[in-house]
């Protein structure tokens, strides 16, 4: 029942009715973790439920987001909001499809799903405040698309998934909200600010099963996590980074010396 519960919620495509969904799983959760019956496989992974809008477009036609005007603040808050709304598939996912793993890590993952549907309700607020609404700008799917491709392996869906796609969140988001600070957008500010705090703990989160998978299969994690880049990203991530707040995701001395080998 756990698996097929998860699945159900992955296919929703109404977003209100999968951040309520979700919500209620991880509470559930909580009160009693659910017997995790294996037998069934995971069915391929696919295109995840959404809405028919947002118009999926390549990243280079997503509109710009200047924050100089109130719509560039409203076209980075729905950008945001697509992020957080695939968040939400991307860690019911990571639940559902790797199978065989300790109950903490089906834990770990209803936690990061939960909050990824109270930042996608935030910012969802913050847009229908202002006359708009989820769907109403066109969007890019390079999360769900690396999702995708990362489906096989649950040691490489931790590494690129959080610690690559999520963890470029950690790098760039403390310059955004400075900028928002700038022109006084306090209600954007305070959803960002609760977003940066909980994405440091689920970059945390990918570093630790990450970790756990290498033990278990006696691999070099800093090696391995370097091999993975190379294998998926070309051998180089996009930096700046910010080193202070990737230790606090999990992220080692000689890691952040690998990235600053690799950045672009």
């Amino acid at each position: 029942m756990f698996y097929q519960r998860l699945a159900h919620i992955l296919q929703l495509s109404d977003p209100a009715q999968k951040c309520q969904q979700t919500q209620q799983l991880y509470a559930d959760w909580q009160q009693q973790p659910a017997i995790l019956d294996a037998y069934d496989l995971p069915l391929p992974i696919g295109e995840a439920g959404r809405p028919d809008k947002p118009e999926l477009v390549p990243p280079r036609e997503v509109p710009s987001r200047g924050m100089g005007s109130e719509l560039g603040r409203i076209i980075l808050a729905h950008a945001i909001a697509h992020i957080e709304f695939n968040a939400i598939n991307l860690a019911l996912d990571a639940a559902y499809r790797f199978r065989n793993m300790p109950a903490d890590y089906y834990g770990d993952w209803l936690k990061v799903a939960a909050e990824e549907a109270y930042h996608f309700s935030l910012l969802r607020d913050y847009l229908q405040q202002r006359g708009h609404d989820y769907g109403d700008f066109p969007a890019h799917q390079s999360l769900w698309e690396m999702a995708q491709r990362t489906a096989h392996d649950v040691m490489v869906r931790m590494a690129l998934v959080p610690r690559v796609m999520e963890a470029r969140g950690l790098d760039v988001t403390p310059g955004i909200i400075k900028k928002l600070q700038q022109v006084k957008d306090q209600a954007l500010v305070a959803h960002l600010e609760i977003i940066h705090r909980d994405e440091i703990g689920h970059v945390a989160i990918g570093s630790k099963w990450f970790r756990y998978v290498c033990n278990q299969r006696q691999m070099d994690a800093r090696v391995t996590f370097r091999q993975l880049v190379d294998d998926y990203m070309k051998g180089s991530l996009k930096g700046p980074f910010d080193e202070v707040v990737r230790t606090q995701a999990g992220f080692s001395e000689e890691e952040l010396a690998d990235l600053r080998a690799m950045e672009l």
